[in-house]
C-alpha cells in the first residue's frame, strides 16, 4: 500500500444484503476502497490473488470453501493481504480456528459501522484487531471449555507472558488493545522500529504465530493497556 493511497478492499459474504452493507460502511471513509467482491470463500481467494488488496473481508460461514479456509489460503498464497474475518453469535469456535488460519481481526456483523472501518485500517497496517465483543467472547469461550478450564487457561497465559520483560507486556498489552505499531511508538515515545523488534520478541518468545493470537493471549493472562503503566 502506497502513501497516500486508498485501503484496497475485498469483500466475501454469500448474503448481498450483507455485502452491501459493508460496502456502505467503508464508502463513508474515503480513505478506503472496495475493489472487488465475493459470494463464497473460493471466488475470494481468486479475486484476492488477481486484485492483491491489502484487505480481505470474509465471512466465516460461505457455501463451498468457506470463509476460514479462504482466510488460510488467501494468507499461503497472497501474504501481502490481510484478513478480517466476520462473525456472528454462536461461532466463537469458529474465531479460533481462524485465529490459527492466520486472521488478523475479527468483527461481529451486528457491531458498530465505526468498528468495521478500525478493523480494516488496523490490519491494513498490520495491527490485530479483536472488537470488544469479539474479545469477551473468545476468552469467555476458553475459559467455558471445560470445568476449571478458564482458571487453567489464564494461569497458563499468565505463566507464559511472565517470560517476558516489562517492555515487551506494555507492548503485548497495547498489541492486545488493538493498536498498530506506529500507535504503540506514540504510546510508548519510542520510534516505531523499536516496536517492531518488540513485537518479533515477544511473538517468538510467547510462540504464537500472529499478532491476532498474541493479543487473544493478552486478553486470557489479563494485560491490559492501564495495567502498563501508560
Amino acid at each position: 500500500m502506497s502513501a497516500g493511497a486508498p485501503v484496497r478492499v475485498l469483500v466475501a459474504d454469500d448474503e448481498p444484503m450483507v455485502r452491501a452493507g459493508v460496502r456502505a460502511v467503508l464508502a463513508t471513509d474515503p480513505g478506503l476502497a472496495v475493489v472487488a467482491e465475493a459470494a463464497d470463500g473460493h471466488a475470494a481467494v481468486e479475486l484476492a490473488q488477481r486484485h492483491r488488496p491489502d484487505v480481505a473481508v470474509l465471512d466465516i460461514r460461505m457455501p463451498g470453501t468457506d470463509g476460514i479456509a479462504a482466510a488460510a489460503e488467501i494468507r499461503r498464497t497472497v501474504p501481502g493481504t490481510g484478513v478480517l474475518m466476520l462473525t456472528t453469535f454462536g461461532e466463537d469456535e469458529y474465531i479460533l480456528q481462524a485465529l490459527g488460519g492466520g486472521a488478523s481481526g475479527f468483527l461481529v456483523k451486528s457491531g458498530e459501522p465505526e468498528e468495521l472501518i478500525a478493523g480494516v485500517r488496523a490490519v491494513a497496517e498490520g495491527a490485530a484487531y479483536l472488537s470488544p465483543k469479539v474479545a469477551a467472547r473468545v476468552v469467555a469461550h476458553l475459559a467455558a471449555t471445560g470445568a476449571g478450564a478458564g482458571a487453567a487457561r489464564a494461569a497458563a497465559a499468565r505463566e507464559r507472558v511472565a517470560v517476558l520483560t516489562a517492555r515487551e507486556r506494555e507492548v503485548l498489552a497495547l498489541v492486545g488493545a488493538g493498536l498498530p505499531n506506529a500507535g504503540i511508538a506514540r504510546r510508548l515515545h519510542v520510534v516505531e522500529g523499536t516496536v517492531k523488534a518488540h513485537v518479533s520478541s515477544v511473538l517468538a518468545r510467547l510462540g504464537v504465530a500472529n499478532r491476532a493470537a498474541a493479543a487473544v493471549l493478552a486478553h486470557e493472562a489479563g494485560l491490559r493497556p492501564e495495567a502498563s503503566g501508560q
